[in-house]
């Protein structure tokens, strides 16, 4: 199994990042948007398209406001591993900074590079994102 580990901090209190994050139907909008092209919620599966084209079903395994945490697994869409779980976690950095950590964890290897990529992408996206003030409240 990969494990692909991301880990980078962005300039907004953790609050604000949470609040991004832990709206889950949003993601296109307050999170990565461009990125995310669209999201929509089917009870608990998460509908997300990406602008390169690929569209996922994600299970929402659990959304935690105290350790301010998401994770979800891919169960079908146009990108269906054997395995994929990841979480996105947000931890203060001081009052005015967080520290984003999003872990995936996917089989078969070979999606590893793949899956690496995106991720790469969408922190990119992420940070830019929430760093920008009048995005976080949207």
């Amino acid at each position: 199994m990969a494990h692909i580990h991301k880990e980078f901090l962005i300039d907004s209190a953790p609050d604000h990042v949470w609040a991004a994050v832990r709206d889950v139907s949003a993601v296109h909008r307050r999170l990565a948007p461009g990125f995310v092209t669209d999201t929509r919620l089917e009870a608990d599966t998460r509908v997300v398209t990406f602008a390169n084209g690929v569209v996922v079903h994600e299970l929402l395994v659990d959304i935690d406001d105290e350790a301010r945490r998401v994770a979800y697994a891919v169960v079908g869409g146009s990108l269906t591993p054997k395995h994929h779980h990841a979480s996105m976690q947000v931890f203060a950095d001081g009052t005015e900074h967080s520290r984003f950590v999003w872990i995936t964890d996917v089989t078969p290897d070979d999606l590893a590079g793949p899956i690496a990529e995106m991720v790469d992408q969408g922190a990119r996206v992420i940070k830019q994102t929430l760093e920008t003030p009048a995005t976080l409240d949207n």
